[in-house]
């Protein structure tokens, strides 16, 4: 009857562990699970609570050996079962074509060739061995000859299977070795930096950084609470013989079990594929991972064995590395600037140092808060980054390379421009000239005001505003519209047709949508789409003055520390003079006509953020859209957006921020489907 029992249970174990594999291969590698969090845990702590009471039941290839066993003293070598080769570069389409050229030339004229291409994802290379369907050893890249044994690390990834095939009744190889790359997705590597700094340990510079160092701890525990995912992508033994082609070895090893990414394509011609890559590398900034350019390989596997190897790899396949993104250079100095409400905000004066193209000689370093947390010194060896074609900002420093002659910083007592008293802004951590006359703050305020999708006067850059305030010509916006040729003229720059075209676009400006004004004026949290949403409620600048702080807040889409901000900026005396000299000098205060904000429609009661460049309208056009069929649409994404409106080149920030929360993402002509309502 004991016997009975213990077989009873011990199917059951199995078949818990079946059913906890296959969930984790549903979450962790499709990333579409079919139960709950909850479901899953239950079948987790029954298949824990069955292992405890029947420890003679144990295995490795269980789900519940993911948490990480005892810590080790080293890493044991291990010989791989053929080189595990790296790659040859190319940096643009030519260094493409050239391979292409120089492998035809070693096959028969007849040859016509086929490529798969796959991202090349930033992360450390694993080589992972199965016997008989199990996986029996881990282990580094290292030399590519010989690397070392990380099983015990490795089994704690939930993206690795831990017994093949993962689901499915097709009979696993009876000895497979698959290479891949273990690596922190962003959002995690993120959350996982703000854990450490929370806890006072030290954070890591990169995501490829992180996931080596995680994968080389002796602790497995570590590893099993850090955030490693895995992609598999290559072969490198098999029995039975593995498939003949890159693509259906990626095809076979997903039906494995194994996770293989999604991005990946085949191409029967070179200039399609080199579209297709052209193309791609304008999605770096979106993907929820790290990549340092694209893999492009010969897709059959007989053509890449005929070709050889050169030096130390393949000749079959080449990597089209994307514009570095990081590199290190001296921190010379701190600066600061002041923006146009006052904020100062510090900037890093770096070494020269090439990245992406370009020669770098200022970083930003974001604010104060972010300098004391990283512990930037003057004199600091740092990483810096660049990612598309944003501003380059200051990662960390290296700290493992101070000498001690780098030197703390200290915070401005007064500000960088005019020398007046700063002081910080409540629940910020920015410091604020308190002066309201400061240039460069003047400076800004009118360089803002005329502005692309403001008060739009053409012809009034940084420039010319600096040129503007430094001639005294000009103590507020509202001077602008007082400038006469005579004062134009003397100044560098101005001659008779381009003083002319200025006071031309000056004049045009006056007669801008209220929405605009409101935008142009720098109130603090309101740019042009909570702008847009006060007009719907509020006609004319003059209503919206005398709206209290509590009124703002109930209008949909509006915080309330928006709402503060637009209660303070009326409050202030200085800014009330303000309005005032620009009624005196004609600049419309009023929506072209009152009425009611738009009715129901299709988009009623959907709240809509909208994030890069649409085909066929411009983001103001396209909030006009929205909000004509009843929607709303706010700046940021939130727990409350039901969509994110994705064009080309869309901001990482917004996009990721969807990705985490789950919001639906539509492009442009889903949005009008939307409208539309189905088809009759």
């Amino acid at each position: 009857m004991e016997r009975i029992e213990s077989e009873s249970i011990q199917q059951r174990i199995e078949a818990l562990r079946r059913e906890v594999a296959f969930h984790n291969y549903r979450y962790h590698v499709l990333d579409a699970p079919v139960i709950s969090d909850a479901e899953y845990d239950r079948l987790l702590r029954e298949l824990v609570g069955l292992e405890q009471t029947h420890p003679e039941l144990a295995s490795p290839d269980s789900p519940t050996q993911r948490v990480g066993g005892e810590a080790l003293d080293r890493f044991e070598k291990v010989q791989h079962p053929a080189p595990i080769l790296s790659l040859d570069n190319a940096f643009d389409a030519a260094g493409v074509r050239s391979w292409q050229e120089r492998i035809a030339r070693l096959l028969p004229p007849e040859t016509r060739l086929s490529y798969t291409v796959e991202p090349k994802i930033d992360g450390l290379t694993v080589v992972l061995h199965y016997r008989e369907g199990r996986f029996a050893l881990g282990a580094t890249r290292g030399s590519g000859e010989v690397g070392e044994d990380i099983t015990a690390n490795l089994r704690t990834l939930r993206g690795l299977p831990l017994r093949i095939p993962v689901h499915g009744d097709a009979p696993a190889p009876s000895a497979i070795v698959v290479r891949g790359e273990a690596y922190i997705a962003i959002r995690d590597f993120e959350q996982m930096n703000r854990r450490l700094l929370e806890a006072g340990e030290k954070t890591f510079a990169n995501p490829r950084n992180a996931a080596a160092g995680t994968l080389r701890q002796l602790d497995p525990k570590v590893v099993a609470a850090r955030p490693l995912s895995l992609w598999c992508y290559q072969i490198v033994h098999s029995a039975p013989p593995p498939p003949h082609s890159q693509w259906e070895t990626l095809e076979y090893l997903q039906a494995l079990g194994f996770p293989v990414v999604r991005e990946r394509e085949r191409f029967d011609d070179l200039e399609t594929m080199l579209r297709y890559c052209q193309e791609w590398s304008a999605r770096r900034d979106t993907l929820p991972y790290e990549v340092d350019g694209l893999v492009i390989k010969v897709d059959d596997l007989r053509v890449q064995a005929e070709l050889g190897v050169v030096g130390k790899a393949p000749r079959g396949a080449i990597a089209l590395k994307f514009p570095a993104r990081e590199a290190t250079t001296r921190l010379l100095e701190i600066g600061s600037n002041v923006g146009r409400t006052g904020v100062i905000t510090p900037y890093a004066v770096l070494e020269p140092v090439e990245l992406g193209g370009a020669t770098i000689r200022r970083a930003t370093l974001h604010n104060f808060d972010y300098i004391r947390e990283k512990d930037i010194r003057v004199g600091d060896r740092i990483l810096i980054k660049r990612s598309g074609d944003v501003i380059p900002y200051v990662v960390g420093p290296i700290t493992e390379v101070r000498d001690g002659s780098e030197v703390a910083y200290a915070l401005p007592s007064t500000c960088p421009s005019c020398g007046g008293p700063v002081a910080p802004a409540a629940q910020e951590v920015a410091l604020y000239c308190l002066n309201p006359a400061c240039p460069a703050q003047l400076v800004r305020r009118v360089d803002y005001w005329a502005g692309r999708g403001l008060m739009d006067i053409a012809g009034l850059g940084p420039q010319q505003a600096d040129l503007l305030v430094r001639a005294g010509l000009v103590h507020d916006v509202a001077d602008l519209y007082r400038l006469q040729a005579e004062d134009l003229l003397p100044l560098d720059g101005f001659a008779a047709k381009a003083t002319a075209n200025l006071l031309n676009a000056i004049g045009a400006s006056r007669s801008r949508p209220l929405a605009r004004l409101i935008a142009a004026l720098g109130i603090r949290r309101v740019g042009n789409t909570v702008a847009e949403i006060l007009v719907q409620h509020h006609y004319s600048i003059d209503a919206l003055a005398q709206a209290s702080q509590e009124s703002l807040q109930e209008i949909p889409g509006i915080g309330p520390f928006t709402a503060q901000a637009i209660a303070e900026w009326f409050a202030d005396e200085r800014n009330r003079a303000l309005v005032e000299k620009l009624r005196a000098v004609g600049v419309r205060m009023a929506a072209e006509a009152a009425g009611t904000p738009a009715g129901p429609g299709p988009l009623t009661g959907k709240t809509l953020v909208i994030t890069g460049t649409l085909p066929t309208m411009s983001r103001e056009q396209a909030a006009a859209y929205i909000r004509a069929h009843g929607g709303q649409v706010t700046d940021s994404v939130s727990r409350k957006t039901d969509y994110l409106v994705v064009g080309a080149d869309p901001g990482g920030t917004k996009y990721r921020r969807a990705q985490e929360l789950q919001v639906p993402m539509v492009d442009e002509a889903a949005l009008r489907r939307m409208v539309a309502g189905p088809a009759d």
